[in-house]
């Protein structure tokens, strides 16, 4: 059995709470006063404390983690890595697997259609996907950060916007490729500790069929366009200021800042089509979410102490994982 990524983007994507966030409208007049631009932190830095769930003597220490962060960070993982040695389990964010027969030459023969299913299926420019006033933001975001490449106009909305979002991180520093997850595997691998990944699997019985599928359909991902332009306009520097805070252990800043998410609103447009509720796709985030919640239970009932990692946005909120755990009748406490 061969795993076989059919939607590369869900799978970014699909677990990420969608947070609020304020728009800024792009024709408003510039403020007055100057803001200093925020410099990103590099060399070694500790990171931040652990929040701890509790029932009785057993305990799971989550380690909040913030995207992006950045590039030249160092992680001070030492505390983090000694409490892995002398725990039970790690346990990792959830995961999806796509599986499908496919052997390897026919994985390569895929490869065509797959790159076909980035670009509008009706041949249409990008311009012609979205209202005037989004294509005219996009073009100043794409000339900060883009330059003048002519292949990105003609991608799908959603497929325009990550790559800029991607390359907007990289110009400022930044990066959603951290070692974070890597750094403990090696240490539960060293110390013996068993390491559980919930996961959802998806079968797809045909891929091709279903990449061909994909390839035409339209999706509705222009609120995922304007989203994503809209991060980039209003929140690049709070985006610093998240990364730097979770890079210096500074809980309180990462609990004050807003954290807006485009992530959300670009997996809603990727998991409403008909080819995702065809293959048990359209409630991914929810069964993701539920499969974490039961590892996590388990993990409390049969485990003296336990370490796992998630996403600082999926934890907080009404609707966060923290407040779960709460009604599940776990204490919680917040890292000092």
């Amino acid at each position: 059995m061969k795993t076989f990524a059919l939607f590369p983007a869900v799978l970014m994507l699909a677990f990420g709470n969608v947070s609020a966030q304020e728009t800024v409208d792009p024709a408003s007049p510039e403020p007055t006063t100057t803001r200093m631009e925020t410099l990103v932190v590099s060399g070694n830095q500790p990171g931040p404390g652990l929040w701890r769930v509790s029932r009785d003597d057993h305990d799971l220490w989550i380690l909040g983690t913030v995207s992006p962060l950045p590039k030249r960070m160092q992680w001070e993982s030492g505390k983090v890595e000694r409490l892995v040695a002398r725990s039970q389990e790690l346990l990792a964010q959830p995961s999806v697997t796509v599986s499908a027969k496919v052997g390897f030459f026919a994985r390569l023969a895929l490869i065509p259609t797959a790159l076909r299913a980035r670009n509008n299926p009706d041949g249409k420019p990008l311009q012609e996907q979205v209202s005037a006033a989004l294509y005219q933001r996009w073009l100043v975001q794409k000339k900060r950060y883009l330059g003048r490449s002519r292949s990105i106009e003609k991608r799908r909305p959603i497929m325009a916007a990550t790559k800029l979002y991607e390359e907007a991180l990289d110009d400022n520093k930044l990066s959603e490729r951290t070692r974070i997850w890597s750094v403990l595997r090696k240490s539960a691998k060293r110390n013996k500790v068993t390491m559980t990944v919930p996961m959802v699997t998806i079968e797809i019985a045909d891929p091709k069929a279903a990449l061909k599928e994909f390839a035409t359909t339209t999706l509705e991902d222009e609120a995922c366009f304007e989203t994503t332009l809209t991060r980039l306009e209003t929140d690049m520097e709070n985006m610093k200021a998240r990364a730097n805070a979770w890079a210096v252990g500074d809980v309180q800043a990462l609990l004050d800042l807003p954290h807006p998410d485009q992530r959300g609103v670009c997996a809603d447009a990727l998991l409403a089509t008909a080819v995702a509720e065809k293959r048990g796709m359209s409630d991914l985030r929810a069964q993701l979410r539920a499969r974490w919640l039961e590892a996590a239970d388990e993990a409390l009932l049969k485990n003296e102490s336990t370490v796992a990692v998630m996403a600082i946005e999926s934890l907080l909120g009404d609707d966060g994982i923290l407040a779960a755990l709460r009604e599940r009748g776990y204490t919680v406490q917040a890292p000092e």
